[in-house]
């Protein structure tokens, strides 16, 4: 009689779990939709924060190109008393100087978010042609004495 009860109850259990075990077309609709909502939402912020770092680097850019401008109208008028030879020669940088500032801050503000891999490049290429043009500013500045 033990034996009838244990086959009986191992039976049962085994059925029970098996019942329990397998999800119902239902519940794999349910875990299914949760999985989708759950990967948009990932993907809304993965995009709040690609556009966010737009953001933020069009105003860095911004940031630059005021303290070059900056740069550039202290300088000019430093020159104003100058020799009009001399003052000709460095009208000329400044004036080279001016147009790639204006140049770069263009070529920030038209960007359009376009994926991440295309300004994951066009922030990289940016970030080092600005860094090497603030240099040279810095550098023209130097070498004429402020």
């Amino acid at each position: 009689m033990k034996k009838i009860f244990f086959k009986t109850g191992a039976a049962l259990f085994v059925t029970a779990m098996i019942m329990t075990g397998c999800a119902s077309p239902a519940e794999k609709v349910e875990n299914a939709q949760n999985g989708v909502t759950q990967a948009n939402n990932a993907l809304d912020k993965a995009n709040q924060a690609y556009l966010a770092d737009i953001e933020t680097s069009k105003r860095e850019a911004d940031a630059r190109a005021a303290a070059n401008d900056s740069s550039i109208a202290r300088f000019r008028a430093r020159i104003a008393t100058e020799k009009q030879e001399t003052k000709d020669a460095y009208e000329k940088k400044i004036a080279e100087l001016d147009q790639k500032n204006k140049d770069m801050k263009k070529q920030m503000d038209d960007y359009k978010a376009d994926g991440q891999d295309n300004w994951d490049k066009f922030k990289s290429k940016f970030s080092e042609e600005s860094n090497a043009f603030a240099e040279s500013v810095k550098d023209f500045m130097k070498k004429r004495g402020m």
